[in-house]
């Protein structure tokens, strides 16, 4: 009887030898070794600017607390936070006490109007309107102010207003004298008195 010979090609005995040795080596190496690329991914995609999932809560608990004003201020206050933080970072004033400036002048509200013709939410008076007719030595006392319809943009306005009282507080070198003279004038330093007292009972 004739034996059957069966050739099998060099290259496939050399593929079955390459799977065996590969077999063998990964066998004996430990987890973790088998877990690198993973694990190499998954640090570099710490740090690719995207925040891995396990980071996800305690972030948002971050952006939770992001305003930096005391929770005790009234809701129309604290929704001016953002804008206020960062009016306060531009012209190195205290946000809490801009805040104190927006909660007496016009309690949050961007469509506030007194009396006399101030307008929005840091009340400030404009060269039109009433306010038109406040007399000064040199001429009209607001002349160099923005128009009405500039200051009821309240981005614009509580821009405006972190900016003169910034201003003022350079020139009169404290808190209570730069209020004194951002506030009405008739009110002497009763305006600022009212002001520090929010500033320092929100906190």
């Amino acid at each position: 009887m004739m034996r059957r010979i069966i050739v099998i090609p060099a290259v496939l005995v050399g593929c079955m030898i390459v799977i065996w040795i590969g077999t063998v080596a990964a066998a004996q190496m430990p987890p973790q070794a088998l877990l690198a690329p993973t694990l190499t991914a998954s640090a570099a995609g710490a740090d690719d600017g995207h925040p891995r999932e396990e980071s996800s809560a305690p972030l948002a608990e971050t952006s939770d607390h992001a305003c930096s004003l005391p929770v005790s201020y009234p809701p129309d206050i604290l929704q001016w936070c953002q804008s206020i933080e960062a009016n306060a970072h531009r012209t190195g004033l205290p946000a809490r006490l801009i805040a104190a400036v927006m909660l007496q002048e016009s309690g949050g509200d961007a469509n506030a109007y007194s009396s006399s013709g101030a307008v929005g939410l840091m009340q400030v008076m404009p060269r039109d309107g009433i306010a038109a007719e406040f007399m000064c030595v040199n001429g009209p006392c607001f002349a160099s102010r923005p128009t009405i319809h500039e200051l009821q943009d309240p981005e614009f306005n509580l821009a405006f207003g972190a900016q003169m009282l910034a201003d003022l507080l350079t020139k009169a070198g404290s808190y209570r004298e730069a209020l004194f003279r951002y506030g009405p004038m008739d009110m002497g330093y009763t305006y600022a008195d009212k002001v520090l007292a929010i500033w320092e009972n929100y906190q």
